[in-house]
């Protein structure tokens, strides 16, 4: 079984109903500020960690008066305006004394779907954990409709863990875990420890959600289970609740984990392996060195564009004598990258007028 004290990069997701009291919606600052001493101490381990955090409208709500219950979308999305505010000062404030950055990115189903913005996000995700930045990440409510939207952050959260390559998820909420049944209805209901893999079985014990400020149940979150773990994630239900919850679960506190099917990199060398090429990239004998050592190929290597392709689309990368070296997610179109070939990374701001990516393709996204 899985254990936090395991994790080497760390989604953790926040629902509104830890983060706001329900009565007053205000913001439960002694929990905020607990959550970030946890963070703290992993991070110290040298753990990467992300939050998925829930709360914008909840707490804007609370600032203009709206009720508890249902709003039509342009409310929500003015709660969320405000409340956005509200929550990246309190994550900024609850770090800050720890030496944390904290670095907001706001997201819509939309920025998965497009393989372009995707790769955007983990672009960014990435430069922000490597410059020592904790990311917090909330679904884009101000100008998502109800077609591009997730709808719920703990799918929201799966998508983040499988965009960054994360190897654990937790998903912090107000009950300990998956049961055999509701426990509020059922009290034989009984504690599931560890879900081998997600079946019908499991998914059928799942319940709705259980308030007014949160909009996942018990459905959604083995949903996220399954992008997750299919992803090479694992996962875990965890009760929130309670101060220090990331600690408590490291002190085993009851949770449910779902093990993981695969590791990251093998399920996100799957995924670009599945894609349809759309051009090929003849390379010099010197980039397939570089590539042979684990290097990303940059554009000096390049030798010959070929095929009509956008940034984020599948190349063939191909040896100069013909054999096909490998497959990769291009990070510009055709056009670009037949102006760049063959020139220094430190030209293209030069050729292009703009400053890219010094990789044409980078390793990360590269099957050899």
């Amino acid at each position: 079984m899985a254990a936090l004290t395991d994790a080497k990069r760390l989604v953790v997701k926040i629902g509104s109903a830890l983060l706001v009291d329900a009565e007053t919606g205000q913001l439960r600052q002694n929990w905020l500020t607990s959550l970030a001493s946890d963070v703290a101490r992993i991070r110290a381990r040298g753990t990467d960690v992300i939050l998925v955090s829930s709360g914008s409208i909840a707490l804007g709500r609370g600032v203009l008066g709206l009720p508890l219950t249902s709003l039509a979308l342009e409310q929500s999305q003015a709660a969320a305006a405000v409340g956005q505010i509200k929550l990246a000062r309190a994550y900024e404030e609850a770090l800050a004394p720890h030496g944390i950055i904290a670095g907001q990115v706001l997201v819509t189903l939309e920025d998965s779907e497009d393989r372009r913005r995707y790769l955007n996000s983990r672009a960014t995700m990435e430069t922000m954990l490597g410059l020592g930045v904790t990311p917090i990440v909330n679904e884009n409510d101000t100008i998502a409709t109800d077609e591009i939207r997730y709808g719920d952050n703990d799918r929201l959260a799966a998508q983040v863990a499988v965009t960054i390559g994360a190897d654990q998820l937790i998903l912090l909420s107000d009950v300990d875990g998956l049961y055999t049944a509701n426990p509020k209805i059922n009290s034989a209901a009984k504690h599931i420890d560890h879900v081998e893999k997600i079946t019908p079985e499991i998914e059928s014990m799942a319940g709705d959600a259980g308030n007014g400020l949160s909009k996942g149940g018990m459905i959604t979150k083995i949903m996220a289970g399954r992008i997750a773990t299919e992803a090479g994630c694992s996962m875990a239900i965890a009760l929130g609740t309670s101060l220090y919850p990331l600690g408590k679960l490291e002190n085993g506190a009851p949770a449910t984990w779902f093990a993981a099917q695969t590791d990251p990199q093998t399920a996100r060398k799957r995924w670009i392996s599945a894609m349809k090429p759309r051009g090929t990239i003849t390379i010099d004998a010197g980039a397939q060195d570089a590539l042979s050592r684990g290097k990303s190929l940059l554009p000096a290597g390049v030798t010959h564009v070929n095929g009509s392709f956008g940034r984020g689309d599948m190349v063939t990368i191909v040896a100069a004598d013909g054999p096909e070296l490998g497959r990769g997610l291009i990070r510009y179109t055709s056009a670009e990258a037949r102006q760049i070939m063959g020139r220094r990374s430190a030209d293209i701001v030069t050729v292009l007028g703009y400053d890219g990516r010094a990789a044409l393709v980078h390793r990360d996204d590269m099957v050899l």
